[in-house]
């Protein structure tokens, strides 16, 4: 690996890490530059999802002001990202590629669209009916739903995320990225543990990924708190389109 080749993978890692601590779908910058450095498809994946282990947790420090009162949410949710993200991480090893590669698209537009509806669809549910703090088991089985995509592959995690707690839990926005932003580190390590005891990983871009992203974390909570949350949310949805024309093409 070339010292230019170096410097590019930190750098993307640097954007991925303050690209997930904001909204997600960091790794649709990551992974394709792994792609096109020549790494194998599956390769980059896992080695990509283990480097930005560090840029999760360094996210998820820099929000911790905002997750004062949510360790019962965390504790219940995290459960759901956790079993989610080893399962999703098991398929990822054991299934062809394509398995979710076509779906993968549609999800993240379904899920742009439900960060946009999100507010309206909050307020109907909560006029119908008193929600548990962790959103009950709609959004336990949702949240589990998405870590198996997280595990699997994970670009726009944060997206779908974001607009699932959006519609299930009535909290501040800044507040419901702090829990996604949890929810995603779990997925995100539990995925790299069965990674690295199951296969090979790229230790050197992955250390690259891990080292820009950490400082890419320190960034995005910065940024993140200084962005209304309608602006997030506009930011969220944009991502989210983007992210689905690029698998698309």
């Amino acid at each position: 690996m070339s010292v230019l080749e170096a410097l590019a993978i930190a750098g993307v890692g640097l954007a991925a890490g303050t690209i997930n601590t904001i909204v997600g779908s960091g790794s649709l910058i990551t992974f394709p530059t792994l792609l096109a450095f020549g790494f194998h498809p599956v390769l980059a994946n896992v080695s990509n999802t283990v480097g930005l282990v560090p840029g999760s947790l360094s996210g998820t420090i820099a929000y911790r002001r905002e997750l004062e009162g949510q360790r019962p949410r965390l504790a219940v949710l995290g459960t759901a990202s956790l079993t989610g993200g080893v399962t999703g991480a098991v398929l990822l090893l054991a299934l062809p590629g394509s398995v979710f590669r076509h779906v993968v698209p549609v999800l993240i537009l379904v899920a742009c669209v439900l960060v946009a509806v999100g507010p309206r669809l909050g307020r109907l549910m909560a006029a119908r009916q008193h929600s548990p703090r962790h959103g009950g088991l709609p959004l336990f089985v949702s949240v589990y739903a998405t870590a198996v995509y997280g595990g699997y592959f994970g670009a726009a995690q944060g997206v779908i995320l974001m607009s699932l707690l959006g519609i299930f839990l009535d909290d501040h926005l800044q507040r419901l990225n702090a829990t996604k932003n949890v929810l995603a580190l779990v997925t995100n390590a539990v995925s790299a543990v069965v990674f690295i005891i199951a296969t090979h990983i790229a230790w050197e871009a992955a250390g690259l990924i891990a080292a820009g992203s950490v400082v890419g974390g320190q960034v995005g909570g910065v940024l993140g708190r200084r962005i209304p949350a309608s602006l997030l949310r506009v930011v969220i949805i944009v991502v989210g389109v983007t992210a689905a024309v690029v698998l698309l093409a």
